[in-house]
């Protein structure tokens, strides 16, 4: 049986994301930093040159995974100078944004909890402004990520102690080279990017302003238009993929990008993705009918073999 079950306690998912993403042994002292805590796992990190930004997957125990997130931010702050970042993707902070998501026994009044707490403590003691988002938002225009990261590290820099609408829910009126880091409680997310068969940024700007809720497009998809690897990539975030899944959008995206004369060249997941988020984009694409996640073999032997075997899942 594994720890997390033998434990029974609440299970917690963290995924920070660092501005950081050339320097592969910056990347590897984060990781360090989280992985030095007890009670807590990584499951998945992966960086990008051209966003220079890395990804963090985590689970554990509430009190684990909010030590580990803070060693996290003090890590990063002591290695990642926002006067020097360059990247294509937005940020705020060296630690940019650190969201928690309720798994198993867990509600999102403890993640919110959470960021509360860890927000006031990376404010008091390493002296970097924190603002809370989404579920843990204290301010109905800070509910949005992209809301508290508008204008960036620069511009907060210049307004942070005299504009009123940029003071931190914690920390000082004032940025160090580590920025600002905003913190927060949410669902599950996915971050999913397509990458088309020009190097016009503009094609996939326009093709992010059409599905992107923001501008009317789909509900729950947050996407922007980059320039990575040298091919124009439309980068998106699905906040609810029950409401809105994978497979309309990227269709959108393919009749889209036709009009232009272009097309998909290929996608790229993210971090992690939920069994039954990659269920209904198969069903969607094969068209199946009354299709249950029983008739996956994998899942039924996993099933069938863990009510038999307490041990399966080891």
């Amino acid at each position: 049986m594994s720890k997390w079950h033998r434990m029974k306690q609440k299970l917690i998912e963290c995924i920070p994301n660092f501005s950081e993403g050339r320097r592969l042994e910056v990347v590897e002292a984060i990781v360090n930093a989280i992985q030095d805590v007890v009670g807590v796992l990584v499951l998945n990190y992966s960086s990008d040159p051209d966003h220079n930004r890395s990804v963090v997957t985590f689970v554990g125990t509430p009190e684990a995974v909010s030590e580990a997130a803070f060693e996290a931010i003090r890590t990063a702050s002591k290695l990642i100078d926002l006067d020097e970042h360059q990247g294509t993707h937005p940020r705020l902070g060296a630690t940019d944004v650190v969201p928690f998501v309720p798994l198993s026994g867990a509600t999102m009044d403890d993640c919110v909890a959470l960021a509360q707490q860890l927000g006031k403590r990376v404010g008091d003691e390493l002296s970097i402004p924190v603002y809370l988002y989404e579920e843990a938002a204290t301010r109905p225009d800070r509910r949005l990520l992209e809301q508290v990261r508008l204008g960036q590290y620069e511009t907060l820099k210049s307004s942070i102690a005299t504009d009123p609408e940029r003071s931190p829910d914690y920390g000082p009126l004032k940025l160090g080279k580590a920025g600002a880091t905003i913190i927060g409680a949410r669902h599950p997310l996915v971050a999913f990017n397509v990458y088309l068969t020009t190097d016009d940024i503009k094609v996939a700007q326009k093709i992010a302003r059409v599905i992107r809720a923001s501008s009317g497009g789909f509900p729950y998809v947050k996407a922007l238009g980059m320039l990575v690897d040298g091919r124009a990539q439309v980068s998106m975030n699905f906040t609810n993929t029950s409401e809105t899944p994978l497979a309309p959008v990227i269709e959108s995206i393919r009749r889209e990008a036709a009009q232009e004369g272009v097309a998909i060249h290929h996608s790229e997941l993210i971090g992690l993705i939920s069994n039954s988020v990659l269920v209904d984009v198969a069903s969607a694409y094969l068209q199946l009918e009354a299709f249950s996640s029983e008739q996956i073999l994998e899942y039924k032997l996993s099933r069938v073999l863990g009510e038999n075997d307490n041990h399966f899942l080891e």
